[in-house]
């Protein structure tokens, strides 16, 4: 297969993909016909149909896709496919006119035949053709029912394709050609490609006329030359112009582009913005009447009706360009958005108030009754100051989602700021509007989305507020908290003055030694404590596994628990104060529920303790189990954590030595003073305990405490220190099911320790039945509901002689 054959049907075997090319331009799809050697010539009838072209010109040896809409043309392309011949496509003079005579064509054009007609879905047809030879038209002979003429073939002449001119001439068409394509976006890169890669010379003059964007004048000028060398020169010179005239295009269009500063483009479409605005009725005048219309309509303090008046009239004096424009809108649009004096009414129906809150929460009734005071004082006065109420506990004990169900009951809007991490005070107080990017407070923003003004807001986690370089937000809050200062906070976005003293806040926190004294003082400390088992079981039926079933499509008939299950879930798979992991716990097995269901699977409604260790694993707690019992020098103490009460035990013994105090158990610095204390007395009182001197001066005695990877501090566990030690020295037993926890000094008085009723609430869980307190920790017991102490004893003490008269055996 020669080269001319190969080309030429790669490019006809590709015509079919030409549909989905087409635009309605102009397009050209170049071939080679047979390299550089003269062609042979074509036999072009005496007469030929004549296509009239609007704007295209064909070039001989070059494949042209041809948009036909009118009667004629249709009826001659139609003609000719049906003979198989040829036609004659020549270029009207005038592209604008629809019926051409002959005075409107040209004189020249090229003959060509049909190698495929396309229907066009609008009624046209796409016809490709293929330029043959150039001819001359002379006398028409016909016009109806298309144009018919005489012609003539023009054999273009021939150069020495081999002559230094020509190809001179050639290669700098190719480099003006591609760089022309370099500096004119709107040509496809693709025609450099090709450029660079037709190697024919005849071929390359054919390609550049066909496909440069050239005016339609210009392409009948090349397809009149005289002859290849002629038409390269024409090529030449057309090609230089359109260089100049790109080059000279882009250099105005960079001058102009440099003249014009940033400034004035902004201030261009800014007015172009107003006006399309303005034709819309969205301009910026039609908003700020708006806004002003919305401040009509504001029950709002007088001075922030006149300071909105003020800052309104400071916009319409500014250049919406500016970006003090925007700045101002934004400012405008939150004293527009915040609710001032708007409020919502308060439910003081206590009844229904109570059974809300009972609805949502098991217990806590410390704060029921609190928040139930607080309704009661509103019925009878109707306006209080909010009280600032800090939920401090355990974590999972219901301190968060309690805020929820206080603005429930009380029909008030519900808003949460998380303050954990927090270490930037401009967070609390907003920023300066001068500042790139400011913003008002996280207080002011809650405000606005609550859309009230005496909102319940939840403060989260205040107790993990950190200090910065960027100031203490601990501070800021004083402001917030402080009900008599709350009615003017400031916030510094805003910058005047805004009353939150109808908000409710209720914070939270964990441990309460991490919130600043001063920010501690202004609020009203309630602890919730943790659970006890009976109450878990109670929250968990009655409260998370309905919500689990809800949460994962089970139906209440498709699982079921019973208490003792619970319970054992309880026991063996958490150890906390509050129901967090007994929640997930219940989610693993409703979603394993979930599962049978899905698969059609058989299953029992209600889960066994067997299929909950199928479902949940080995269980990972042993019960708390009071273990010791007719030994000497063990002694079992009562401690906090952050997850509830714990018991823990003292252990001591002597060994031979020189008196030397061990102590072990990884113990902090004031567990270990507690028992050098302890020590120390027992030392001082050593002929009313009965040990004999010199045991102390042969003997060591080393104290542990168990689980030593678990670090323990704190002064409680001094008079169970006091106790093992004279236990261990004079041999006298603990009497069993006893625990105490209280802090001793050297004169031997037993002082008060916190966390009491977790304590109280771990020995319960342990089986203990008698617990040694100080007469000061009397107070908290009576605080304590009556059934969580069922079935203790309680001994309040003074001092240490008393501890040990109760604990040891005589």
């Amino acid at each position: 297969m020669n080269k001319k054959n190969r080309v030429e049907t790669v490019e006809i075997d590709d015509l079919n993909a030409l549909p989905e090319m087409l635009d309605g331009r102009h397009h050209v799809i170049p071939i080679v016909t047979g390299g550089d050697e003269v062609a042979e010539e074509t036999d072009v009838p005496e007469i030929l149909p004549i296509l009239t072209l609007r704007s295209s010109v064909l070039f001989p040896g070059s494949i042209t896709p041809i948009t036909v809409g009118r009667d004629k043309s249709i009826s001659l392309v139609r003609a000719v496919n049906a003979e198989g011949g040829m036609l004659g496509a020549v270029l009207q003079r005038e592209g604008e006119v629809d019926d051409p005579a002959p005075d409107d064509m040209y004189r020249v054009g090229t003959a060509a035949r049909i190698i495929k007609i396309l229907e066009m879905p609008n009624g046209n047809l796409t016809v490709i053709l293929n330029g043959l030879e150039k001819i001359e038209v002379g006398e028409y002979v016909a016009t109806e029912p298309y144009l018919k003429a005489r012609v003539t073939a023009l054999r273009d002449a021939a150069p020495d394709l081999k002559s230094i001119e020509f190809e001179a001439l050639v290669d700098s068409v190719r480099d003006v050609a591609l760089g022309i394509i370099n500096v004119s976006p709107n040509m496809p890169k693709e025609a450099a490609f090709a450029i660079k890669n037709i190697d024919s010379k005849r071929g390359i003059i054919n390609f550049i006329c066909s496909n440069l964007e050239l005016s339609d004048e210009d392409r009948q000028s090349l397809l009149e030359a005289p002859g290849l060398l002629a038409r390269t020169r024409r090529l030449l010179e057309i090609l230089v112009r359109e260089q100049q005239l790109a080059e000279l295009k882009n250099q105005i269009q960079e001058r102009v582009k440099q003249e014009i500063d940033k400034q004035q483009r902004e201030y261009y479409l800014q007015q172009q913005m107003r006006t399309i605005q303005d034709e819309l009725g969205e301009g910026e005048d039609g908003e700020i009447e708006k806004m002003r219309e919305c401040a009509a309509g504001k029950n709002w303090p007088r001075e922030v009706g006149e300071a909105f008046e003020k800052e309104l009239a400071k916009v319409e004096r500014l250049n919406p360009a500016v970006a003090e424009y925007s700045v101002q809108m934004t400012y405008l649009q939150l004293m527009l958005d915040l609710p001032w004096n708007d409020v919502t009414q308060d439910n003081l129906d206590l009844n229904a108030a109570r059974e809300q809150l009972d609805r949502d929460h098991f217990g806590l009734d410390e704060v029921k009754d609190r928040l139930l005071e607080h309704l009661a004082v509103l019925k009878l006065k109707g306006d209080l100051k909010s009280p600032i109420l800090c939920l401090y506990g355990a974590p999972g004990v219901g301190k968060t989602s309690l805020g929820k169900s206080v603005a429930a009951a009380l029909g008030r809007k519900f808003g949460r700021i998380s303050l954990g991490g927090l270490h930037d005070e401009s967070e609390i107080r907003g920023h300066r509007r001068t500042y790139i990017g400011a913003m008002p407070g996280r207080i002011i923003q809650t405000i606005r989305r609550c859309e009230s003004s005496n909102p319940v807001i939840i403060l989260d986690e205040v107790d993990k507020v950190t200090v910065s370089n960027h100031g203490d937000p601990s501070s800021a809050l004083l402001e917030v908290l402080d009900p008599e200062q709350n009615t003017t906070f400031h916030d510094n976005y805003l910058d005047m003055e805004y009353d939150l003293s109808k908000v409710l806040f209720i914070a939270t926190a964990n441990n309460i030694a991490g919130i600043a004294p001063a920010l501690r003082d202004r609020m009203e400390m309630i602890n919730i404590a943790g659970y006890l088992t009976e109450e878990k079981i109670r929250i968990a039926l009655d409260h998370l596994l309905p919500k689990q079933r809800e949460a994962h499509g089970v139906g209440a008939e498709q699982l079921i628990l019973a208490p003792e299950v619970v319970e054992h879930i309880i026991t063996g798979y958490t150890r906390e104060a509050g129901v967090r992991s007994l929640d997930k716990h219940l989610a693993k097995i409703a979603r394993a529920r979930a599962r049978q269901i899905a698969f059609g699977e058989p299953y029992a409604p209600e889960v066994s303790a067997a299929d909950a260790e199928k479902i949940l694993g080995v269980p990972k707690f042993l019960r708390e189990e009071y273990e010791v019992a007719d030994m000497v020098g063990v002694v079992t103490g009562l401690a906090w954590t952050e997850v509830g009460g714990d018991i823990l035990y003292i252990e001591s013994c002597l060994t031979p030595g020189k008196g030397r105090l061990n102590l072990t158990g990884n113990l902090g610095d004031v567990m270990k003073e507690s028992a050098t204390i302890a020590h120390e007395w027992v030392m001082a009182h050593y002929k009313e305990l009965g040990i004999p001197a010199e045991t102390f001066a042969e003997h060591d005695i080393n104290i542990h405490v168990p689980e030593g990877a678990i670090p323990k501090d704190g002064p409680s566990a001094g008079i169970t220190m006091v106790t093992s030690i004279v236990s261990t020295y004079t041999g006298r037993k603990v009497r069993e099911r006893i625990a105490m926890t209280g802090e001793t000094t050297l004169r031997g008085r037993v002082m008060p320790v916190g966390g009491v009723k977790e304590k109280i609430l771990a020995a319960k869980r342990a089986g203990i039945r008698e617990l040694i307190l100080s007469e000061e920790n009397r107070k908290d017991v009576a605080e304590i509901r009556p059934e969580y102490v069922e079935g203790l004893t309680f001994h309040y003490v003074r001092t240490l002689d008393r501890v040990l008269e109760l604990a040891l055996d005589a």
